[in-house]
């Protein structure tokens, strides 16, 4: 499984590749995609990986689980392919973007375009039975990606962290404040949107403010 993630991450991932638990995990999900409908399609499990090179990471997006509707995860966490009823959290996201930007809500719903900027679109957990939210947490992709994201802050500068909602922000833990901005506020989803937790947190401008300022090349959302 490991032979998908692309070569830019290798050299810096290689000893998780190597670990007992990955291997149990390599195993687990070849399982799982045998036996049940799981997604994303299995070509798009490290797409987060294929779409931002690691020299080219600037930002980081931390989700939780793929989407597990019909055709919607895609490999980039809160992301859908064109043509995709937009889900709730990427609408909020979107209308965030309005406000905060002054930019016209977008006609699609796939990220890729941001990740080719230096985003990192990185779900905690990379796969997930259809209908069965959170079902492959705690079979080893948390421990796969808390070394990523622990990676990228030991070995890059100057990264933004966005960190959205209690299971993201958690992931404090891994990142080096010192060297790093972390902007954190609640989830997109509409639960925590409605109760004033994620609209007005102005996490984009802030970001493209921050690369502005290390000299970096600003994000088009």
């Amino acid at each position: 499984m490991y032979n998908e993630i692309h070569n830019s991450w290798k050299p810096y991932l290689v000893n998780e590749f190597e670990k007992p638990y990955f291997q149990a995990l390599e195993n687990f999900v070849a399982s799982e995609y045998e036996s049940h409908t799981c997604y994303p399609p299995k070509n798009e499990i490290f797409k987060a990986f294929d779409a931002c090179h690691f020299e080219d990471v600037k930002v980081v997006i931390l989700g939780q689980d793929p989407y597990h509707g019909f055709g919607q995860a895609n490999g980039l966490c809160f992301s859908v392919n064109d043509g995709v009823k937009h889900p709730p959290s990427l609408v909020n996201i979107f209308k965030e973007i309005e406000t905060d930007l002054d930019e016209a809500y977008p006609i699609t719903g796939n990220l890729e375009r941001w990740a080719e900027q230096g985003v990192l679109l990185l779900n905690a957990t990379l796969t997930v039975r259809a209908h069965e939210a959170g079902s492959h947490q705690k079979n080893g992709w948390e421990q796969f990606t808390d070394a990523v994201i622990k990676t990228v802050s030991d070995k890059k500068e100057n990264i933004v962290f966005l960190l959205w909602g209690g299971y993201s922000k958690k992931k404090v833990k891994l990142i080096d404040i010192k060297k790093h901005n972390v902007l954190t506020s609640g989830h997109p989803s509409p639960l925590s949107a409605n109760r004033g937790y994620w609209f007005g947190n102005r996490c984009f401008s802030a970001t493209n403010l921050y690369l502005k300022e290390v000299g970096k090349k600003e994000i088009q959302w």
